[in-house]
């Protein structure tokens, strides 16, 4: 499963061709949540509070970005990589 982005020890990825709706899985030591592309809410898996509030708040800020790689997904084409919590 291709990597799209690392902040803050959270690895984010995406399938190709996954099911619906639009979403990402994230790692954070050990535990995965599946994470909404439209809300940032986990759908979903195991996370620490703090590190689902992180995400959500990424989610919200590289939506656009999230919305295009779903849709990349859907056509089994490259996802672009996209900049983390941590950069400015």
């Amino acid at each position: 499963m291709p990597t799209i982005s690392i902040f803050y020890g959270i690895v984010v990825q995406m399938y190709w061709r996954d099911h619906p709706p639009g979403h990402f899985h994230a790692y954070y030591q050990g535990m995965e949540g599946l994470f909404s592309v439209e809300t940032g809410e986990m759908i979903s898996g195991k996370m620490p509070l703090t590190r689902k509030r992180m995400i959500k708040a990424w989610t919200l800020r590289y939506q656009v970005e999230l919305r295009r790689n779903w849709e990349r997904s859907r056509l089994r084409t490259p996802f672009e990589l996209i900049p983390g919590a941590d950069v400015e």
